[in-house]
């Protein structure tokens, strides 16, 4: 039996837009009993997720899955409490719906406010990991909004199966029904009519490789916030200290080289090139890093090999770092902006004058100043948590927690004015 793509995903739609307006109207008291709920009742059904979770993970060894794609797709006992103590945390937020951010008199006597209000049904597209579902989820329903969730293929089982104990003992905590809901088939049909209901849904928030992110932006006639990839920079001034840009460095791609916060490019003031190419040359070789420099750079540590022009470019979330030698820090400033992503970029350095220029000038949704990148993330941030990271400039930028799963109306009280 052939499925009507395009009227069960408005019918989707219209449930959430539904649900939406009934959870606008909820007491922070009930959304925190609820998450709190839910919580209790993932972890009371661990051995049904586990046994889901069994089922994709089967599917994928027999698709020859990489062992990264594996180990994301993986819930152990340990990752599934991990996913019920991150929904009582989220209960324990501040909650963002209500709060005034402005308020003042005008000169008649009018009175405004300036009040955060939930944005309404999100659609959120995402890959591999599972505990997206519950994650979003969460986040969603403390912010008021009603949520459309399309997970992977990949993870077809664990989701349904999630997203199941999510609904049904929401409802059982006093949610509205449809307050999440997952799109169950994996067909790529249905994700086209879902990125088309601008209708029903306010905001979309795809979360996985770049090619996910720009099939979603090309596609959507819904706002989308995104990141399409993080190629981060470290600039090493001339008044850098050493020891710090190493240890930096080391922290920013080693760490964890496979996340969008991970450091792809180090660039490095001709002055202090000679002393510090040795210290990072050592440093990232003993680690396993392969070294792709610029002409400058290749003549100092000869095991690096030549960048090509695509180098600048990479996000490689790999032991794989591309290191260029400038002349200043205006050069530095202009390769971020030619190559760079957006996403999070740092300088290193002891001059005050420095770190004010890179501040003011390098355009990036975080700039850091003797810091790692690494720390772009909604609980570094303390936020508690976050849906994703935005390098776009309208509505939200950087982590995006709670209070940017919001926006905003104005209530304007009066005693009778008119417009004159």
């Amino acid at each position: 039996m052939s499925i009507d793509f395009k009227a069960e995903t408005e019918k989707i739609g219209r449930k959430a837009q539904l649900a939406a307006r009934r959870l606008a109207a909820l007491s922070t008291l009930r959304k925190n009993k609820a998450l709190e709920q839910m919580s209790e009742a993932i972890l009371a059904r661990k051995e049904e997720i586990v046994a889901a979770n069994a089922l994709d993970l089967d599917a994928g060894r027999e698709n020859n899955l990489s062992a990264a794609m594996i180990d994301r797709l993986t819930l152990t006992d340990g990752r599934i409490e991990d996913m019920a103590k991150g929904l009582v945390m989220l209960a324990g937020l501040s909650d963002p719906v209500g709060k005034i951010d402005a308020n003042f008199i005008r000169p008649n006597g009018l009175s405004i406010e300036k009040v955060r209000v939930p944005i309404g049904v999100i659609g959120i597209i995402y890959e591999s990991r599972p505990n997206v579902t519950v994650d979003a989820a969460g986040l969603c329903l403390k912010a008021g909004n009603a949520v459309i969730l399309r997970g992977g293929k990949e993870a077809i089982h664990s989701n349904r199966k999630l997203a199941e104990i999510m609904a049904t003992s929401g409802v059982e905590a006093g949610l509205p029904e449809d307050f999440v809901q997952l799109i169950p088939w994996t067909d790529r049909e249905a994700v086209n009519y879902l990125l088309k209901l601008d209708k029903y849904i306010s905001l979309m928030i795809p979360r996985g490789g770049e090619g996910l992110i720009r099939f979603t932006v090309e596609n959507s006639t819904i706002p989308v916030i995104k990141h399409y990839k993080g190629v981060c920079h470290v600039y090493v001034d001339k008044a850098a200290d050493l020891e710090m840009a190493k240890n930096i460095i080391v922290n920013g791609k080693c760490q964890r080289p496979g996340v969008c916060n991970a450091v792809e490019t180090i660039i490095i003031h001709k002055d202090v090139a000679p002393e510090f190419a040795e210290i990072i040359g050592t440093e990232m070789i003993n680690r396993g890093v392969e070294l792709r420099g610029d002409a400058e750079f290749c003549k100092l540590v000869s095991s690096a090999v030549n960048a090509s022009e695509a180098d600048w470019h990479e996000e490689y979330l790999d032991l794989i770092l591309s290191v260029k030698v400038v002349e200043d820090i205006d050069a530095a400033i202009d390769h971020i902006a030619e190559y760079g992503s957006g996403h999070s970029d740092a300088i290193v350095t002891a001059d005050k004058m420095s770190a004010q220029k890179f501040r003011n000038e390098v355009d990036s949704a975080a700039v850091y100043v003797n810091a790692s990148t690494r720390f772009t993330d909604g609980s570094m941030f303390g936020m508690g948590a976050e849906i994703g990271i935005s390098t776009d400039r309208l509505h939200a930028r950087g982590p995006m927690g709670l209070e940017e799963l919001t926006t905003y109306k104005y209530i304007v009280s009066g005693t009778g004015q008119i417009r004159e």
